[in-house]
């Protein structure tokens, strides 16, 4: 079970990361979504440090177990959020996508619990 955690914990992390690093990047892929939602671009740089913020949470967890546990239940509010966001914003084609990031936290939290 501690392998499965690490290698779960360590590929959601890098995952999540590569999302925070794209917004932050204003990758188009990323940037595209958020204004056809209406997200402001003052929020934008927040929500990529988020995001980032939460993905070496789940890494400084394999340490002090106490922080990946906050970092994936944080990482599983926000991906919640965003996928409301896109259902709000009436793009069902795109709400499934912040689930496609939530699974992995998800996962890494009850790897994580199972210990």
């Amino acid at each position: 079970m501690n392998v499965a955690y690490y290698i779960v914990g360590v590929l959601a992390a890098l995952w999540i990361g590569f999302s925070g690093y794209s917004l932050a990047a204003q990758k188009q892929f990323v940037v595209e979504p958020l204004e056809q939602y209406g997200v402001p671009r003052a929020w934008w740089n927040w929500l990529a440090l988020a995001k980032s913020a939460g993905a070496l949470g789940l890494i400084v967890g394999f340490f002090i177990p106490a922080i990946g546990i906050a970092a994936a239940v944080c990482l599983i509010a926000y991906f919640l959020l965003a996928s409301a966001t896109a259902i709000r914003a009436r793009s069902y084609q795109t709400a499934i996508f912040p689930v496609l990031y939530l699974v992995p936290a998800a996962a890494t939290l009850a790897l994580q619990l199972a210990r």
